[in-house]
């Protein structure tokens, strides 16, 4: 899948989510926000309740995608030898696609009215959800080739070495450029920060960056390249501070992402637990929706 192809596989996913959001938004805005004991005179009571027509549909296609959506994702990742095709960081994405939108059409489905037993399944999957977000963002953290295959320090090094190279080879980059770019050593800033430090400190970390980049930028300017050659060198430069930051954040996103999943996998089980036993039981009273 080239980078075109991919633009159109992840833009897709993210039309399909916020168009299905909207319709069920507009559509039944004012069935949601009528209380309880009045939704039953509405013309649309019989379609959006928990057991009508579009309601009870969005419930069956939401639990589906969940389930769906973790089962294909933990197949690829542990039995390659079963699903073969595509990178795993594009599965992760159809993964995050269906899991993301999965949880909205089940928010449907109870139509903003919960309790008991299914009221602990929805805040688990609330916390998977949220948990899944901090997930993500410790995920793409971690620096990985295209299949998805986690790089190491040493490898992160060579990168960085190649990279400089290029620089001073391939472009005749020297002078005090190479020390600007070299002079900010991430690796004991990012040791031992907790989730929110993390995100704290590259937020501060991307202005320290393009500060540095524009810096670099008037110092190629002195020395008159073209427009392309100064764009391929600021390219180097910044590829080659971005990788410095992931050497010095690899281990703390290593321990975090280990940590996560301590607390994702007992909410996503006690979630799914939950919604097998519902479904279970509504299936024994009869709610078998069209079938």
């Amino acid at each position: 899948m080239n980078k075109n192809m991919h633009r159109v596989y992840v833009s897709s996913f993210f039309l399909i989510g916020i168009i299905t959001t909207l319709f069920f938004a507009v559509y039944g805005y004012s069935y949601y926000i009528t209380s309880v004991e009045k939704r039953f005179f509405l013309s649309n009571h019989d379609y959006l309740k928990p057991s009508g027509l579009l309601g009870h549909a969005t419930g069956i296609a939401g639990s589906f995608m969940m389930i769906f959506g973790v089962a294909v994702y933990m197949l690829r990742k542990r039995w390659k030898k079963v699903l073969r095709f595509g990178y795993l960081k594009h599965w992760l994405e159809f993964h995050i696609f269906l899991c993301s939108l999965g949880p909205v059409l089940v928010l449907y489905h109870t139509a903003f009215k919960f309790g008991g037993i299914v009221a602990v399944s929805f805040w688990s999957m609330a916390a998977v959800v949220l948990s899944g977000v901090a997930g993500r963002f410790i995920y793409v953290r971690i620096p990985r080739t295209i299949q998805g295959n986690e790089l190491s320090v040493k490898e992160l090094d060579k990168m960085g070495e190649e990279l400089s190279s290029r620089l001073k080879a391939d472009y005749s980059v020297n002078g005090e450029i190479i020390p600007k770019i070299e002079k900010i050593n991430f690796i004991d800033k990012y040791k031992n920060l907790t989730l929110s430090r993390s995100f704290v400190s590259q937020f501060k970390d991307y202005f320290l960056i393009n500060s540095l980049l524009k810096e670099i930028k008037n110092d190629l300017k002195l020395l008159n390249l073209n427009s392309k050659r100064e764009k391929e060198i600021l390219r180097l430069a910044k590829s080659k501070l971005i990788i410095s930051q992931r050497i010095g954040m690899l281990r703390t996103m290593q321990k975090l992402f280990k940590y996560w999943h301590i607390v994702h996998l007992p909410f996503a089980i006690v979630m799914f637990i939950i919604m097998i036993i519902h479904i279970v039981i509504a299936a024994a009273f009869g709610y078998t929706w069209i079938f």
